[in-house]
């Protein structure tokens, strides 16, 4: 199975006032993560995923989601 993930990270850390440096510090992780995940480049973790959903005061699913359409 290799479904495309719909990222609205950048959305929820934009409404939050913050950049990628900033959010990237607050998680532990580096900038260019953060950006590799807005653009899907790179998929999180679990953990990272819950990370940054605590961050962001909101769900994983939030952040995260699956298309309605198989890959």
């Amino acid at each position: 199975m290799s479904a495309r993930l719909i990222v609205h990270l950048r959305r929820y850390r934009t409404n939050a006032a913050l950049t990628q440096a900033a959010l990237a510090d607050a998680v532990g992780v580096s900038r260019k993560t953060i950006n590799t995940i807005e653009n899907g480049v790179f998929t999180p973790s679990t953990i990272l995923a819950l990370t940054l959903a605590k961050a962001l005061d909101c769900s994983v699913h939030d952040l995260f989601e699956l298309p309605d359409e198989p890959a």
